[in-house]
């Protein structure tokens, strides 16, 4: 308990004082609950004793002073969930903006290695999880762990006999439910956890993949991952079920017994001679407020599995956010060119077993095009991603203008390279806004300059609000290569020095193909290109051309020149050749 609340005590900020007061505040509440009880077993005790002449018994003071106090008691437990929850939601708050800000730092390979909707519910579910935990158990358990000690002591002061016979059960209870709120099933637990999240992480990738489904008349069982997610959730929950009905039944048929021993109890010590109406009213007392421990200790049952939760939601939003950031020189130094240069470079991705490319020497000369082929696999894509560092080097160096890249402030390293990629990404605001993430402070007239470069005029003409379009509002969508050339238009408006280009005509039609090559060439004039593509036709006007073969460089030269040699680079021409002269 100390620990996840020092843990959450982290997040609070400047409303940490308020959760302690919360908890007293609802300890007081748990105390004066019992409170209206007692004036209403004196009432009892009054009215069997009072003969019938009711007229000089306090019985109508016992009645205010209780609705008083009520009223009281609903203000407090008021006041005490207003503060637990001022605090829950700056717990959930800065547990999202602390996630999003480690986020922002982290290489950016490492998106593409996570599940985006185990991200998601991450950030975002999990971070509700602490919640329910500071809102409403944490003030809750504290009244309720006060207020069964204040009844049994009150059960035990006014009739110690009586007292024993209601705690009988109680005590039966209480023994149960230690054994549920063991510690040991927490594994049990963390498993339903995992469960739930591969669960939910498959399911984002299913409805990702619904068109794929649907076009090749599919259903959810042949999504196989999917499926197989939804029956280990499903048996999880049914073994979860099946291992405490038992306790459970025991539990319930206990806490809820206390009359069982109490009534003979009573009707015993009448029958030694002791006072009817003293007893009854004792009884009446106990039968109303034994039951407020059931209620009480059926929160405090809730506390185990909720600190459980909160515990793994801190553990899981930590875990997702551990990857350090990237190096930065304290030093940062600034390049006076910009041609590209790697050397002996080598680069190992996480977990895996081999270099993914190993001992590459490369040079991209400033103002000149270089192109990377081989096949997919071979190691394109890593070379090209080092470059904005996606990722540091293994091995080697990677330099721009003779700087090192790891020596280079990163805002400067972002800002002199534009990297335009075969998935594109547009988000789901304005075609205007989409294009400016290039350059925020750029005019309309610069815009505009970049949307005709582009080839993206005609796109911008025929929707019904022109630039002010949002994506996906209205029906409004745009075919990939159309997606491409907003693309292209956000790295013109961006111009930098140096562009990645990584396949961006692989999803294009013949049309779109023409078109976002005509703004490549304006997209790429005068600067530093490194481009990838499958479509060799796009690469042969290139200054050199460079195969790579499983994670080394094959050969390189012009296409004249590797056209020449008749090895590699000359078997896939002729390949690529027969792939578009194939007809059906």
């Amino acid at each position: 308990m100390i620990r996840i609340l020092k843990r959450l005590g982290h997040y609070m900020g400047g409303r940490k004082p308020l959760l302690p007061c919360s908890v007293v505040l609802s300890a007081v509440n748990g105390l004066l609950s019992l409170v209206p009880f007692i004036f209403l077993w004196l009432v009892v005790r009054t009215l069997l004793t009072a003969d019938g002449n009711l007229a000089d018994t306090p019985v109508w003071d016992y009645a205010i002073a209780a609705f008083v106090v009520s009223v009281a008691n609903v203000l407090l437990y008021f006041a005490a969930l207003m503060l637990s929850h001022l605090s829950a939601f700056r717990i959930e708050t800065n547990m999202r903006r602390t996630a999003m800000e480690r986020l922002m730092r982290v290489p950016l390979g490492f998106f593409d290695t996570q599940n985006t909707g185990r991200m998601r519910k991450i950030i975002d579910e999990d971070s509700s999880q602490t919640h329910t935990f500071v809102a409403h158990i944490l003030p809750d358990v504290a009244g309720s762990v006060v207020a069964p000690i204040g009844i049994i002591v009150l059960l035990l002061a006014v009739d110690w006999q009586l007292g024993i016979a209601a705690m009988v059960p109680i005590v039966c209870a209480f023994g149960i439910m230690g054994y549920m709120m063991n510690p040991k099933n927490n594994d049990f637990q963390r498993m339903y956890l995992d469960a739930q999240e591969k669960m939910s992480a498959e399911a984002v990738e299913y409805v990702r993949g619904i068109p794929v489904v649907k076009v090749f008349q599919q259903t959810v069982f042949s999504f196989k991952r999917f499926h197989d997610s939804i029956i280990n959730y499903r048996d999880l929950v049914i073994r979860y079920t099946l291992l405490w009905r038992t306790p459970m039944s025991a539990y319930t048929i206990a806490i809820n017994a206390f009359a069982f021993l109490l009534v003979p109890t009573g009707i015993i010590l009448i029958g030694h001679g002791g006072e009817t109406a003293i007893i009854v009213s004792d009884m009446v007392l106990y039968v109303l407020i034994a039951p407020i421990i059931a209620a009480n200790v059926m929160k405090a049952m809730h506390l185990s599995q909720n600190l459980f939760l909160a515990n793994e939601a801190v553990d899981r939003l930590e875990k997702l956010t551990a990857t350090p950031p990237l190096p930065e020189s304290s030093k940062p130094e600034k390049a006076a060119a910009f041609d590209v240069s790697l050397r002996n470079v080598s680069f190992r991705y996480e977990a895996a077993e081999r270099d993914a490319i190993s001992h590459i020497d490369l040079d991209i000369p400033q103002g000149k095009t270089v192109a990377l082929v081989g096949a997919s696999g071979s190691g394109k894509t890593t070379i090209a991603r080092l470059i904005p560092r996606f990722w540091d080097v293994r091995e080697g160096s990677l330099k721009i203008g003779g700087v090192d890249v790891r020596h280079m402030d990163k805002a400067t390293l972002m800002r002199n390279v534009s990297f335009v990629f075969q998935n594109t990404r547009l988000f789901k605001t304005s075609l205007l806004e989409n294009i400016r993430y290039g350059n925020p402070d750029a005019t309309i007239e610069q815009v505009n300059r970049a949307v005709d470069l582009s080839q993206s005029r005609e796109i911008i003409e025929r929707l019904p609000q022109g630039l002010n379009t949002v994506i996906g509002a209205e029906g409004t969508y745009l075919s990939g290569g159309e997606q491409q050339r907003i693309v292209l238009a956000r790295a013109i408006l961006k111009d930098a020095p140096i562009v990645v280009l990584d396949e961006a005509t692989a999803f294009a039609d013949p049309e779109n193909e023409h078109l976002i090559r005509q703004a490549f060439a304006h997209l790429t004039c005068g600067k530093t290109v490194l481009m990838i593509a499958h479509r060799l036709t796009t690469v042969q006007d290139a200054d050199n051309i460079v195969v790579v073969d499983n994670g080394r460089i094959a050969e390189q030269g012009t296409h004249q020149q590797l056209m020449e040699q008749a090895t590699l680079y000359y078997k896939m021409w002729n390949e690529y050749q027969k792939s578009v002269a194939w007809k059906l």
